[in-house]
């Protein structure tokens, strides 16, 4: 603990007006500091005895920094500023003391009728001009600002403290997305800074009616979940929804977007995502204009996207920044999709049960590869599955430097070395590399993995019953999809129901001059996009030149 003693000198320093910003949302915990069913305990007006209290339940913690200093032009009066050190900004702490401390030389604060037990007074006599200001009256609330990088004035005999954001800090700079990249488009990527990726989506949208909710979420970590949604455009019921199941949430602790994504599922045993994510601002902001929710968590620069259906998860940002292609690059991740989910199963099922289905000529360039491998077709696959998700994990898992050149090689290596061993046919390393290929063109990770764990099933089903197993499982996994939804919303939407008017950007995707409407499978409030008179320049030209000339 430090101890200071201020002189009669002034600091020079001009007072400016006080900005009080009031935080969106009225969810966070902080905000009802003076609600007296809180159960927190008030604050005494012995100043000794407050910080005892605020030492005592941070342990004497050495990065609670506590500063005690005597104001006033008599220096009659304790004062206290409190912070944790490494959440402040140190340039904000010295400000804001600098300033009181100018202030408080002009006033005696020694004086019952002026300041004393009346925080109000000080704001209006003695402004401060550095981030947020909140009056605070019970301990709790005093914890909880101090653990969101607020700096804390106390004085001696006020019952009331003065709570000022000056959160900082060292956070991670904004830099190119690492899981989503693109060739053409925004090269700007989220952080692990709530604040700073709600600022980088208001630069995407800058219009009024981009609303921010906050609440804190986990009993002990008190993260902070900001809901981001566009007024007037987002459908009620479905925000109603998400608000509902946020509230829901009763952990102790929050530290990646996946802990509240599992919550906010509808079906909660099931391999498919129904909770979309993003680390691209673009990406959420053409979400949010769209009519879906955001759910921004401090620590993490994954962004969740409600309500999300299949089709989704097969678009990437890319598609909207080239010219359109009506589809051609959407249509080829769905044959993809198809390779991944049933080659191998295809195969096996094939060489096992239905040889007749096979080429004369292909049929004895199989079984010339197959004799002497010991092993069936099915134990054939899963060990060349499982030893290029061994590779992949490994791959993920090394030092950048390395781990592709681990992957690439061991995965030569090791496939050949197989073959030559006469373990693994050459048609069978084929097959499986094929299917990789294929699983890494999905946009979506989480999909790749609901792939990745139906295929094994797939196999087990080509294996045991030939195709007439594939086709059961198939019809199976298509009534699972359309079981499923999304907040409401059907998972195979706009398919199944099939919505003719959504079907400009679900398969395909048209030119932006042809999207009129917003998707009409979120129920929008403004479903219109584009006025009528909406076309491309030039042919807009060529037209009111033929009207001229006739």
């Amino acid at each position: 603990m430090q101890h200071f003693t201020r002189s009669n000198k002034s600091m020079n320093r001009s007072p400016a007006s006080q900005q009080n910003s009031q935080q969106e949302g009225g969810n966070n915990p902080s905000d009802r500091s003076n609600n007296p069913s809180d159960g927190g305990k008030p604050l005494d007006s012995a100043l000794q005895n407050n910080l005892e209290a605020i030492k005592s339940q941070f342990g004497n913690s050495s990065d609670l920094i506590v500063r005690i200093i005597c104001a006033g032009p008599s220096a009659a009066v304790q004062c206290a500023f409190v912070y944790i050190g490494g959440l402040v900004d140190s340039q904000s702490v010295f400000r804001f003391i600098d300033s009181f401390l100018s202030d408080a030389d002009k006033h005696e604060l020694a004086d019952s009728h002026q300041g004393m037990g009346n925080m109000d007074w000080i704001l209006r006599h003695m402004p401060v001009t550095v981030g947020d200001i909140r009056v605070e009256s019970r301990l709790q609330s005093l914890y909880s600002s101090l653990l969101t990088g607020h700096t804390l004035l106390l004085i001696d005999r006020c019952r009331q403290a003065l709570s000022v954001n000056t959160s900082g800090g060292e956070y991670r700079s904004v830099s190119e997305p690492i899981a989503q990249t693109v060739v053409r488009g925004p090269q700007e990527g989220f952080t692990e800074s709530v604040h700073t990726n709600i600022a980088m989506i208001r630069r995407k949208i800058k219009s009024p009616n981009v609303r921010v909710e906050s609440r804190q979420v986990g009993r002990v970590t008190q993260t902070d979940v900001c809901l981001m949604y566009i007024h007037g455009i987002v459908n009620d019921e479905i925000l109603r929804r998400v608000r509902d199941r946020l509230g829901q949430i009763n952990i102790d602790g929050i530290l990646e977007s996946n802990y509240i994504e599992e919550f906010l599922q509808d079906s909660k045993y099931s391999v498919f995502p129904t909770v979309n994510n993003s680390e691209r601002p673009d990406v959420v902001a053409a979400a949010l204009l769209e009519g879906r929710v955001a759910i921004l968590i401090d620590g993490t620069p994954f962004v969740l996207i409600v309500p999300a259906v299949f089709t989704q998860f097969m678009q990437a940002a890319e598609d909207y920044y080239h010219r359109s292609d009506y589809g051609l690059i959407r249509i080829l991740r769905y044959i993809a999709l198809m390779i991944s989910l049933l080659a191998p199963s295809l195969y096996i099922a094939i060489t096992t049960f239905h040889q007749e289905m096979i080429p004369t000529t292909l049929l004895i360039s199989l079984a010339g590869q197959r004799e002497g491998i010991p092993f069936p077709a099915l134990i054939e696959a899963l060990m060349m599955e499982v030893t290029f998700e061994l590779l992949r994990e490994a791959g993920i898992r090394m030092p950048r430097a390395v781990g592709t050149s681990i992957s690439i090689v061991g995965a030569l290596v090791l496939g050949q070395a197989a073959v030559d061993a006469g373990l693994v046919s050459p048609a069978m390393v084929i097959i499986v590399s094929i299917t990789a290929i294929a699983g890494f063109i999905f946009p979506s990770f989480e999909l790749g993995i609901s792939v990745r764990v139906l295929r094994f099933v797939f196999m087990g089903l080509g294996a045991s019953f030939g195709i007439f197993g594939i086709i059961v499982g198939l019809v199976v996994l298509v009534l699972h999809l359309s079981h499923l939804s999304s907040f409401g919303i059907p998972y195979l939407s706009p398919v199944a129901p099939f919505r003719l008017s959504d079907q400009k950007d679900a398969i395909v995707r048209v030119p932006w001059w042809q999207m009129y409407t917003r998707p009409d499978a979120y129920h929008p409030q403004n479903q219109h996009r584009l006025s009528d008179e909406a076309a491309p320049a030039n042919e807009t030209k060529h037209n009111r030149g033929d009207q001229t000339q006739r």
